[in-house]
C-alpha cells in the first residue's frame, strides 16, 4: 500500500462549482466553470472502491451547490449508507428550487438514501442572494425528518470580531433557532478568491493567513474529487481510483480542500 495514502479514511465529493449563490466570501470566486458535474454511478463506484481497501469513516459532499445535481448526492451516500460508512455529509446552502413539492421530495430523498448530517451554509453573505425562506421549509422538512442538521456560518476574521456581517450573520442564525435548528462553530473565512476581492479590507495583509483545511500531502487522510473528476493528480475518468491512489507521489503541492470539517 502507498505510504502517504495509507491512512485514507475519508473521501469528499465537489459535486459541481456551479452555485445558487455569488457570495463575497466564497474562494472560488465567480464559480464561471458552471458546466462540469461528477457523474453519480462513477463516484458511487468510487466510494465502493476505496471502502473496499481503506477504513473509510466518512464522506461528504458539497459544492458549489451540490442539490443542483441531487442525483448525483443521492448515489454517493447511498453507497455510503450500503458500506456502512459511519459518517455520511452534506454541505448545502439549501436553496435548490422554490417550488414546494421540491424542497420536500429532496429532504426525503436525502433521509431515504442514508445522509445523517447536514451542514446549511447559512449566514450573512449567503443572504445577501439567496432567499431565506426556502432554506428555512428546507431545514424544517430535515428536521421533521429526523435528520441531523445545523445552520454553518462562515465569520468574517474570527466569529467574535465586530463588524457588520457578523452581526447580520446573528441576526440570521436567531430565525433558525427559534425553530430549533442548532448551529455548528461554523468557519472562519480565509482571505483568497472572493474574499480577498471583496473583503480585504477588514484582514491585516501583513499578516499570513493559513487555510485549516489542508492535507499533509506525506500523509493523505482525505481525498477530494473534483467536478471534473480530478484529484492527486490523476482523474477516475481516466483511471480506476485505486490505481490513482496507488501511483500518487508527493510533489511538494498540497491537497487543498475548501470544508474538509466534521461536524
Amino acid at each position: 500500500m502507498n505510504e502517504y495514502v495509507k491512512n485514507l479514511n475519508r473521501i469528499e465529493f465537489l459535486i459541481t462549482y456551479a452555485c445558487t449563490g455569488r457570495c463575497k466570501h466564497c474562494s472560488e470566486e465567480e464559480h464561471s466553470d458552471v458546466g462540469k458535474h461528477i457523474d453519480g454511478d462513477m463516484a458511487a463506484s468510487v466510494v465502493r472502491d476505496v471502502a473496499g481497501r481503506y477504513d473509510v469513516t466518512s464522506v461528504m459532499t458539497f459544492g458549489g451547490e451540490p442539490l443542483l445535481y441531487p442525483e448525483t448526492v443521492y448515489a454517493v451516500h447511498a453507497a455510503a449508507k450500503e458500506l456502512h460508512i459511519p459518517k455520511r455529509q452534506l454541505i448545502t446552502n439549501g436553496f435548490f428550487s422554490k417550488d414546494d413539492m421540491i424542497i420536500k421530495q429532496t429532504a426525503r430523498e436525502l433521509a431515504r438514501c442514508g445522509v445523517n448530517a447536514i451542514l446549511l451554509s447559512v449566514d450573512a453573505f449567503h443572504q445577501e442572494i439567496i432567499p431565506l425562506v426556502p432554506v428555512i421549509e428546507f431545514a424544517a422538512e430535515l428536521k421533521r425528518l429526523g435528520v441531523w442538521v445545523r445552520v454553518h456560518p462562515a465569520w468574517l476574521v474570527d466569529r467574535g470580531h465586530n463588524n457588520p456581517y457578523n452581526s447580520r450573520t446573528v441576526e440570521i442564525l436567531s430565525v433558525f433557532e427559534s425553530i430549533g435548528i442548532p448551529q455548528s462553530d461554523g468557519n472562519v473565512i480565509i482571505p483568497t478568491g472572493n474574499a480577498l476581492k471583496y473583503l480585504g479590507d477588514y484582514y491585516d495583509m501583513d499578516k499570513s493567513y493559513t487555510s485549516p483545511y489542508e492535507e499533509n500531502p506525506m500523509d493523505i487522510q482525505a481525498i477530494c474529487v473534483e467536478p471534473d473528476g480530478g484529484l492527486l493528480g490523476g482523474n477516475i475518468y481516466e483511471t480506476n481510483i485505486l490505481d490513482i491512489l496507488d501511483r500518487y507521489v508527493h510533489k511538494g503541492i498540497q491537497e487543498k480542500h475548501v470544508y474538509h470539517s466534521s461536524p
